[in-house]
C-alpha cells in the first residue's frame, strides 16, 4: 500500500512567508548543507574580503510579486530597490546589479517595456548600473507572467561594519517611517479594495549613508517579508537583552490600520519595501532622529524601542492601553506574493 504523503513532507506558501517556517526550511536546506562562515552570518548581504580598507557585500533576490503592478511601483521597481535596500542596510554603497527575467509565453510586449522601462528609471535613480543578466522563456502555464531575479554588489567601507554583536542594553531602535503600505498595497491590487495605499517601495542609501555620517549605529535591516515585527525577532532570538516596542510611537497611517482590520492582519507582520530598522547608541538616538528627518525617506522617523534587560530573547510590545504582549514570529503565511 502505497505511504500517504504528509502535509509537512511538502513545500508550503508559509515557508516563503519570512516566518518560522521559512527559518526552518533556511536552516535545513540551505545553512547545514552549504555551511561555511560568511553563509552562516545570515545577513542580508554576503560580507566578502576584498582589501585591508574596503569589503565588497553581495547578495541576490527573486522577485514574484502577484500582481505585477500595484499602487505605487510594479515588479521592476521591486526588483531594483529591494536588492538596492539589502546591501544598503549592510553600510554598504550599492554599485552594480544584474538583472534576470523568466517569462512566461504570452507575455505582452509592451508589458515587458512597461517594467524594464521602470528597471532602467529606478537604477537611475539609485545611481547603479545594470551590468548582466539572463533571459529565458517558459511555456504558457509554467510561470505566472513574470519572475525577475537581481543580485547586487556594493562597496563598504571597514568603518561602517554593523552587527548584532554590536547591541547593548539602552539603545534605541529606529525606523525611518510609516508600516504595512507596500504588502496592503499589493493586497488591495490583488483583491481589488479601493484604497488609497501606495507601497513605500524606494531606495533606501541615501538616507541610510546620512545615518551612518551622523555615527552610533549598531546594527540596521529592512523589514520585508514577516515585516517589522519578523526582523525584530529575529535580532533579540538567542540574545542575552530583550526588545521593549511602545505602540503609541509605532508610524502606522489610520488607512493602512483600518485596512488592517477589516482583512484580520497586523500591519507589524506586513512587508516594507521602503523601510530601515536602525539600532542605534542611545546617546546618539536623538541627533540620528533630525538627521533622518531632513531626508524625505525619513521625515516619519520615530524611535519605536530599545534594548531592555528584561525578557531575554523576547520581543515585548507596550500597548496603548498600558498593557503588553508578547511580539512572535509568523507561524502561518499573511499575505503570500508581495515581494
Amino acid at each position: 500500500m502505497k505511504k500517504k504523503q504528509r502535509e509537512e513532507d511538502k513545500i508550503l506558501l508559509s515557508h516563503g512567508s519570512g516566518g518560522k517556517a521559512m527559518s526552518s526550511l533556511i536552516k535545513k536546506m540551505v545553512v547545514e548543507k552549504f555551511n561555511n562562515y560568511i553563509l552562516n552570518e545570515l545577513n542580508d548581504s554576503a560580507l566578502l574580503p576584498a582589501s585591508k580598507d574596503k569589503k565588497i557585500c553581495f547578495t541576490t533576490d527573486s522577485y514574484v510579486v502577484q500582481p505585477i503592478f500595484f499602487p505605487g511601483g510594479d515588479i521592476g521597481t521591486l526588483a531594483v530597490n529591494g536588492t538596492i535596500n539589502d546591501l544598503a542596510v549592510m553600510g554598504a554603497k550599492p554599485l552594480y546589479l544584474s538583472c534576470s527575467f523568466i517569462i512566461e509565453e504570452g507575455l505582452e510586449m509592451n508589458i515587458l517595456d512597461r517594467i524594464t522601462n521602470s528597471i532602467k528609471t529606478a537604477s537611475k535613480k539609485a545611481n547603479v548600473e545594470i551590468v548582466t543578466g539572463d533571459t529565458k522563456v517558459v511555456e504558457k502555464g509554467n510561470a505566472d507572467k513574470i519572475f525577475i531575479n537581481t543580485a547586487g554588489v556594493g562597496v563598504m567601507q571597514k568603518d561602517f561594519l554593523l552587527s548584532k554583536k554590536k547591541i547593548q542594553v539602552g539603545d534605541k531602535i529606529i525606523i525611518n517611517g510609516e508600516i504595512g503600505a507596500h504588502g496592503l498595497a499589493v493586497m488591495s491590487k490583488r483583491e481589488n479594495f479601493k484604497t488609497d495605499i501606495k507601497s513605500d517601495c524606494a531606495p533606501l542609501w541615501s538616507l541610510i549613508e546620512q545615518m551612518l555620517s551622523v555615527g552610533g549605529v549598531k546594527f540596521m535591516r529592512d523589514p520585508t517579508r514577516g515585516g517589522v515585527a519578523t526582523v525584530l525577532c529575529e535580532i533579540a532570538a538567542n540574545a542575552d537583552f530583550g526588545i521593549q516596542l511602545h505602540e503609541t510611537d509605532l508610524p502606522i497611517h489610520d488607512n493602512v490600520l483600518s485596512f488592517s482590520e477589516i482583512l484580520g492582519l497586523d500591519p507589524l507582520y506586513v512587508a516594507n519595501e521602503g523601510k530601515v530598522i536602525a539600532v542605534v547608541d542611545k546617546d546618539i538616538a536623538s541627533v540620528m532622529l533630525k538627521q533622518m528627518k531632513k531626508d524625505p525617506l525619513g521625515k516619519e522617523a520615530s524611535i519605536i524601542g530599545e534594548i531592555t534587560k528584561k525578557n531575554t530573547g523576547r520581543v515585548i510590545l507596550e500597548t496603548v492601553i498600558g498593557g503588553t504582549r508578547i511580539i512572535d514570529r509568523l507561524t502561518g503565511n499573511q499575505l503570500p506574493r508581495i515581494c
